[in-house]
């Protein structure tokens, strides 16, 4: 499969809703929303990922000036069974909507089917969500907060986050300009709690096979920012770039080292979730663009495939990533 190029696909508005620990990180100044807990409000962690995702929404769409009615389409995941927060969400929308599950790659997944329905003329706008909160993410693939249990130096933090982005036709400053599917790849790693090693060959995979496709080289970009490896994945990453000669490094960074302050924030290996890359790109990537610090950026959101039962059965961890590239461009 060839990497997918789009030329009429742009991002017309975009929120983030975070959660306090989010905002207290260096990027909080530039989210729309930051809750004061992680319940915010609710009753329970589900009913608060639902709120944020809501309140992304609504707020996206203020900034387009428009009402939900005019939605033509819209697609989303999170990190729950069945797509719990994503589902319940779209109960409120009148459009067709799309659930889509690639894990913590689930945003660039997203965006990137979100692209080709605008690119191929099947719709002339689209809204992608994605969200995902500590509690509810521990409970399903780990343990319960409330339990206490003991992390490991090599566990990431799942981001609290509910985030919305609105793709058109109209053209705007920032351009979705194409999407590199990943492929599922498995070294054999099955730590739970070491999910960014396990993630780095599948970032790796999908950047050597964007370039390739695209024949561009890690130059041609401003950034290149991978999902969610964290220090220890990312560390793999670069070594593994290192190992096919690549020593001018500098463009890359990682969304989950961005998000928080691992100095000051009990966060250990930084952060992690299916709301951690798009709150960076939000926050960030969109926002140096619109300032013109940025030109040509490179998300690789990462996702580690796991389920519970597999764990529990000793498998192994099978990973995937999925790249999306963002042009700047003169409204």
């Amino acid at each position: 499969m060839r990497s997918m190029r789009f030329e009429r696909v742009f991002v017309r508005a975009s929120a983030a809703c975070v959660g306090p620990m989010e905002g207290a990180g260096p990027l909080g100044k530039h989210f729309d929303h930051v809750s004061a807990d992680l319940y915010d409000g609710e009753d329970s962690f589900e009913k608060a990922e639902i709120a944020w995702v809501k309140r992304a929404c609504d707020r996206t769409l203020r900034k387009a000036g428009m009402v939900p009615s005019q939605l033509e389409g819209a697609i989303g995941g999170d990190l729950m069974n069945q797509l719990l927060a994503t589902h319940y969400f779209a109960r409120s929308l009148s459009a067709p909507f799309i659930g889509v599950y690639a894990a913590c790659a689930t945003s660039s997944l997203a965006m990137g089917m979100a692209a080709l329905c605008i690119e191929q003329q099947q719709t002339r706008n689209m809204l992608v969500v994605t969200s995902s909160h500590n509690a509810t993410a521990e409970r399903q693939y780990r343990f319960p907060n409330e339990y206490g249990v003991q992390k490991k130096e090599t566990t990431t933090t799942t981001v609290s986050a509910g985030t919305a982005v609105l793709l058109s036709d109209a053209r705007t400053q920032i351009q979705v300009s194409g999407c590199t599917l990943g492929r599922i790849i498995d070294w054999h790693f099955s730590d739970a709690s070491d999910m960014g090693t396990a993630m780095a060959p599948a970032a790796f995979d999908t950047l050597m096979r964007h370039l390739s496709l695209t024949k561009t080289s890690l130059s041609d970009y401003d950034q290149i920012l991978t999902g969610d490896l964290s220090a220890a994945g990312f560390a793999l990453f670069k070594d593994l770039l290192q190992q096919q000669g690549y020593a001018s490094l500098e463009m890359l960074d990682d969304c989950g080292l961005l998000i928080y302050d691992r100095l000051r924030q009990p966060v250990f290996c930084g952060g992690s979730g299916s709301a951690c890359a798009m709150c960076v790109t939000i926050a960030h990537v969109f926002e140096q663009m619109r300032t013109g610090q940025l030109d040509r950026v490179l998300v690789i959101a990462t996702g580690a495939l796991l389920s519970p039962v597999a764990t529990f059965q000793k498998q192994s961890i099978p990973c995937i990533a999925h790249a999306i590239e963002y042009q700047r461009r003169e409204a």
